[in-house]
């Protein structure tokens, strides 16, 4: 049996007619940048985020990228955020000119520890503090980090909160007063990607950032054209970040249905769990739910010991996975001007040596789920 690690090729036979024909009114426009497509799909992420606004632009990394720059943050200064995450977080700090200052993760969920970034935020002195602009917690693999806290340590330092919810479209978090809020509406600014490979993907590059200020989302919408308003009249320095009609179009179509393809995740999450319980594995622990909407944009177990033996054997077998991350970015080779050694962030590297990705996607079916499962098994009893 084959069971690849993601295939989109069930999703769009399901979308066909209505992409093709979505696709043909951009053809026909010939409008293919910004325009009426990209402004329909800014306010139907907005509202599906729970947001008051939305800007499109040309992918996550730039979500990223001009949400530093709208926030004024550049050269000398300093933005908090995690070592195991996608590059993109941590790259696009440098890359405007500012020190990123990494925080462990918690062992369960992959996200941000509140009571290490409180630890961070205690020890810095005078100076570093002062630099100090920003936290941007990530939504690893499709749950919310721990915003409560994190909200709290940021108003208490007078610190932007950039949210980079890259995996994490349609994700909840629940607040001690039973408020519950979706991933992207908590911060100043929420960071989406909109990847292929994403639970809501374009066929190409794309992102999004919602916030819910005005001032902020009008400064958004200039800088993703050149800093420019009007026209050919710049006041700051933006970047090329527009998004494209004819992903806008696309995505359009796809969201309708992200939903239900989440339920359909979640159910085959629910069926994993089951049959993992059943099988009695001592050496794989599962995802961790505290009591959010995990969206499962991955789904990823940890495994103590042979991780790599048993990647190599699942794909023996015909079951694809993939290891996010190998490496923690607080130790790669373009980071060692940080100066932190690898010991500095000991859940991050473990989690790295143990982490191990299984198919999610909405379209596989139990038996599928099964011959996974069974093989991990299979795997475990041959090393009896």
């Amino acid at each position: 049996m084959k069971v690849p690690l993601l295939d989109l090729k069930k999703q769009y036979e399901s979308l066909k007619p209505s992409i093709m024909a979505v696709t043909e009114e951009v053809f026909n426009s010939q409008q293919f940048i910004l325009g009426t497509k990209v402004k329909e799909l800014e306010e139907k992420i907005a509202a599906y985020c729970q947001c008051r606004f939305a800007v499109g632009v040309s992918s996550g990394t730039d979500a990223i990228l001009a949400s530093l720059m709208a926030a004024g943050i550049g050269a000398g200064d300093l933005v908090i955020t995690v070592p195991y995450t996608f590059f993109a977080t941590v790259g696009c700090i440098a890359r405007v000119g500012a020190k990123p200052v990494f925080v462990d993760i918690e062992p369960d969920t992959f996200n941000m520890d509140p009571s290490k970034l409180k630890a961070a935020l205690a020890e810095m002195d005078k100076d570093r503090r002062a630099r100090l602009k920003a936290i941007m917690p990530v939504h690893l693999f499709g749950q919310c980090a721990d915003m409560e806290p994190i909200l709290e340590l940021a108003e208490q330092h007078g610190l932007e909160v950039i949210e980079d919810a890259a995996q994490a479209i349609g994700s909840e978090y629940a607040f001690r007063d039973g408020t519950v809020k979706r991933a992207g509406s908590m911060g100043n600014y929420g960071c989406f990607s909109f990847f292929p490979s994403k639970n809501l993907g374009a066929f190409g590059d794309g992102g999004m950032v919602t916030t819910n200020s005005e001032e902020i989302y009008e400064r958004l919408l200039i800088m993703r054209g050149h800093g420019a308003k009007p026209k050919y009249y710049h006041r700051i320095i933006g970047g090329n970040f527009r998004l494209d009609a004819l992903q806008a179009a696309i995505l359009g179509v796809k969201l309708d249905h992200l939903d239900d393809w989440t339920v359909e995740r979640q159910k085959n999450s629910a069926l994993y769990r089951t049959l993992f319980e059943e099988a009695d594995l001592k050496d794989v622990a599962l995802p961790l739910e505290k009591g959010r909407r995990h969206i499962y944009n991955q789904y990823v177990i940890t495994v103590e010991g042979r991780r790599d033996e048993l990647r190599e054997f699942l794909s023996s077998k015909g079951v694809g996975t993939e290891v996010y991350y190998p490496l923690p970015l607080h130790i790669q080779e373009c980071f060692t001007y940080l100066g932190y050694r690898a010991d500095d962030f000991p859940v991050s590297v473990d989690l790295a040596q143990k982490s191990l990705a299984l198919p999610i996607f909405p379209e596989l079916d139990s038996a599928q789920l099964r011959y996974v499962v069974e093989n991990i098994v299979e795997f475990y009893s041959l090393q009896d």
